[in-house]
């Protein structure tokens, strides 16, 4: 054991605020936060919700101002802070832009981007009257790169890092970290209509020949909200290179 770590107390308990919480990576964050002792409230707006032991559920539909408003409202009346939000909540509408109509582009700007903006201007004010706190997005690899068929997704996404690199920089000096995590190819419902060949082809694409796991990008994101002094970055979380 380190002895310069010895005395030191234990990490306090953390009031968290997960969007899109009724997916799987929503409900795996959750439940590795919740394992952790922090108190976790978990923001669902599609139902049926399956319970995760330990998250607390509050409506939440990112794409709507007065509900973001609200549910960082029941964070704080329930903890007296907030601490830390990780949005979580995100729509794909695969389509070739010839085909994509400007409803559904703009469905995917306002959860993916929008949602990210209403949740940190409701949950920033009262971190910054606190001792500061964490917001984590959750971008994607097809942000970073391009995907055929995805050009609003991908747009999303990279708007999505940019907004995170300039919220970074205004809120350090509160105290407030802002990071950009891209969790990988992950096998959910969303995904189970690709083909083998279409899954096979993800997984070539990784050096290590594999999907990752929602668990593991929810052990990085605890350790994340862990840190102290990691902002403005963007972590890839599995073994594609971005070039």
């Amino acid at each position: 054991m380190n002895p310069l770590s010895e005395n030191l107390p234990a990490p306090a308990p953390l009031a968290v605020l997960v969007s899109g919480a009724s997916g799987v990576l929503g409900q795996a964050i959750v439940r590795e936060l919740a394992g952790a002792g922090h108190r976790v409230f978990a923001g669902v707006h599609q139902r049926p919700w399956e319970p995760v032991p330990g998250g607390v559920p509050v409506d939440l539909d990112v794409a709507d101002d007065t509900s973001c408003r609200a549910a960082v409202r029941r964070v704080l009346d329930d903890t007296g802070r907030i601490d830390a939000v990780v949005h979580v909540a995100g729509v794909i509408l695969d389509a070739l832009l010839t085909h994509i109509g400007p409803d559904d582009w703009d469905r995917v700007f306002s959860v993916n981007l929008g949602g990210a903006m209403r949740l940190g201007r409701a949950a920033s004010r009262p971190m910054a009257r606190g001792k500061g706190g964490h917001i984590v997005h959750i971008g994607s690899y097809s942000g970073t790169v391009g995907s055929a068929g995805q050009s609003a997704y991908a747009a999303s996404k990279a708007a999505l890092h940019g907004f995170t690199l300039s919220l970074a920089r205004e809120l350090g000096s509160r105290e407030i970290r802002v990071n950009t995590v891209l969790p990988g190819f992950l096998l959910s419902p969303l995904t189970a209509g690709l083909t083998p060949e279409r899954l096979q082809a993800y997984r070539d694409a990784n050096l290590l020949g594999r999907h990752n796991d929602p668990a593991e990008v929810a052990r990085f994101i605890a350790f994340l909200l862990s840190t102290r002094n990691i902002s403005g970055q963007l972590f890839a979380l599995d073994s594609r290179v971005i070039s």
